[in-house]
């Protein structure tokens, strides 16, 4: 398994990447293909003592970065950036997935042009886990705004392939968020989805859900917009880090606080895995014919190594194989 890293992309690119990078070709024995400036990488590798072009590292040099706030069709202006790169050589079949941390308006629309789209799914989507008392995958969360019933409906299928066959879940339930139960909840939107979602027996559509019973495990997968969806992403992200916080701070009160969290240790770095999204590393692009991963923007060396791992993981499970053999609409590019 080889999987192609953009290395220059992300907030703490390029040392936390580069890191994380070797760390995964050491712990989960894969290939790495380590796309950006040569120069660069090969300082930080000599100062930490990684060993570059060998032992199943391999440097793909280029010296342009796309940058977070360039807008999504910079790809077409700077080619020579290490995300372009990374993604070309996983569209020439250099490698079996991309992972990275940067841009994510640029990595869809990279990903959705140049290593395209699986033939009759309209939109890609990210597909985030949400690290609540059990995992639910949140699709889309971040990249389309507009969506129309069919979007939704194709987003619910890939997402339940996505659970079943990268997460082990049997027969994934489907939720559909919105601001109530009952089916006539919502905007025409919602209620058209609602009719599509269940009429399709290729998955296990539950109804409507709502965002205050996701921490409590009603659904495997919970669909939705990407202006929603990103809200809600952000929103738990951030209230799983307050609690963890709020929790240090009592356990650090006093000598008796202090005593008490060295008895629940374990219990506590159980709860700190569950809710870190670390534990995870980054979010497939669904409905992309090739795995492409989206690392979190402010990725650590730890997060980028378990990014790595989902995309071993994605690329080993068939999915796109699976969803290739749907029958589905199809569309012309938005692109073209």
């Amino acid at each position: 398994m080889k999987i192609i890293v953009d290395v220059m992309s992300g907030d703490n690119a390029p040392k936390e990447i580069l890191t994380g990078a070797i760390s995964a070709r050491h712990e989960y024995g894969c290939e790495v293909v380590l796309v950006g400036d040569s120069d660069i990488m090969r300082l930080i590798a000599s100062q930490n003592g990684y060993p570059l072009d060998s032992n199943g590292v391999y440097v793909e040099h280029t010296t342009g970065v796309i940058k977070m706030e360039d807008p999504p069709m910079s790809i077409r202006t700077k080619k020579d950036s290490s995300m372009v790169k990374a993604l070309n050589l996983l569209a020439d079949g250099t490698g079996d997935a991309v992972v990275s941390a940067g841009n994510t308006g640029a990595l869809y629309t990279g990903a959705s042009i140049l290593v395209s789209r699986i033939k009759g799914f309209r939109k890609a989507a990210i597909a985030t886990i949400l690290p609540l008392a059990s995992p639910v995958l949140l699709i889309d969360s971040g990249a389309n705004i507009a969506v129309t019933d069919e979007n939704l409906e194709q987003f619910a299928i890939m997402g339940s392939a996505y659970m079943e066959k990268v997460m082990n879940v049997h027969a994934p339930r489907i939720g559909l968020l919105n601001n109530g139960v009952e089916r006539t909840k919502g905007s025409q939107l919602l209620q058209d989805t609602y009719s599509r979602l269940e009429e399709n027996r290729s998955i296990n559509f539950i109804g409507n859900v709502e965002s205050r019973a996701l921490p409590y495990g009603v659904c495997d997968v919970i669909v939705t917009d990407g202006f929603s969806g990103n809200l809600i992403l952000k929103y738990t992200e951030s209230i799983c880090s307050f609690v963890m916080d709020r929790m240090n701070e009592i356990y650090s009160k006093n000598l008796l606080a202090k005593a008490s969290s060295l008895v629940l240790k374990g219990e506590l770095e159980s709860l700190r895995k569950r809710f870190c999204p670390s534990e995870y590393g980054g979010a497939p692009l669904l409905g992309i014919s090739k795995p492409v991963i989206k690392a979190h923007g402010s990725s650590d060396a730890f997060a980028i190594k378990n990014a790595i791992h989902q995309a071993i993981k994605y690329a080993k499970s068939g999915m796109i194989e699976h969803l290739s053999g749907i029958s589905t609409d199809c569309s012309e590019s938005e692109y073209e």
